[in-house]
């Protein structure tokens, strides 16, 4: 188990330029930047902010040489494409404005793809035998009613495997029951295993959850206001297996049994 100390937590905090939970938890969610004209503007420049301040601390193997035209593709044009088609307005969701909503669905859509490569090295698979699907459709409104996530499915000798990646910025590290359901119906019908790669941005760390291997009654399901009352698997600290800070893990200190 990797357990976050608060002397590791602070570490972290430094190397991204964070004085303080708090100041790291205003930062991630943008509630420093001023609501007046060119507000979405600024969101948009705080999600490429971070991204920059990862770049610099994570292990190299994982660090984007274009970053900014990593940004590009994925915030600013996503963004325009969303303007384009008239989606904003439409987006105002549980307790949020349509700005702020798609501020954290750009934000969690951009880490994920970010981290992709992190996965590839992991596993050993070469990034162009992997193939992607998740919420790719940028003109369809049902894509932003969804969490932002990406999923990849590769062979690795001989057995395939489903990698969810998915992202948290508060703290609080959830995974949808449906999900667990659906990767444990997965494996009944296919024998594909799911793992979910959650990417917790504020204490720097991220989690290797085996979803098929989860029980119906495990003790982590709980309700969060947050997500609109619906059931999720709060992550146990055990599944987290790297700190960003660190070297990449080797996949034998996953321990996923594959």
């Amino acid at each position: 188990m990797m357990t976050t100390q608060p002397s590791r937590l602070r570490e972290y905090h430094h190397s991204i330029g964070l004085t303080s939970p708090a100041a790291a938890k205003s930062y991630l969610a943008g509630e420093d930047l001023s609501h007046e004209v060119g507000y979405m503007d600024a969101l948009n420049r705080r999600i490429c902010e971070v991204l920059f301040r990862i770049n610099k601390v994570v292990d190299r193997r994982v660090r984007r040489a274009d970053l900014q035209g990593f940004c590009e593709h994925n915030i600013f044009r996503p963004y325009r494409i969303v303007g384009h088609e008239g989606l904003l307005p439409r987006l105002t969701s549980f307790e949020q404005r349509a700005e702020d909503a798609l501020f954290s669905w750009l934000r969690g859509y951009a880490i994920c793809r970010y981290f992709m490569p992190a996965v590839s090295r992991i596993f050993s698979v070469p990034h162009a035998s992997i193939s992607q699907s998740g919420n790719s459709d940028l003109k369809n409104f049902e894509t932003f009613r969804q969490t932002p996530e990406v999923e990849l499915e590769f062979n690795r000798e001989g057995k395939w495997l489903r990698i969810v990646l998915q992202s948290g910025f508060q703290g609080i590290n959830d995974i949808k029951e449906h999900k667990v359901r659906d990767a444990r119906r997965l494996f009944e019908e296919r024998g594909i295993k799911t793992i979910c790669a959650h990417i917790d941005i504020y204490n720097g760390q991220m989690a290797f959850v085996p979803l098929d291997q989860i029980a119906e009654n495990d003790a982590h399901f709980v309700t969060r206001h947050q997500m609109e009352w619906q059931s999720v698997l709060s992550i146990d600290q055990n599944y987290f297996k790297w700190a960003l800070i660190d070297a990449l893990p080797q996949l034998e200190e996953l321990e996923l049994g594959i």
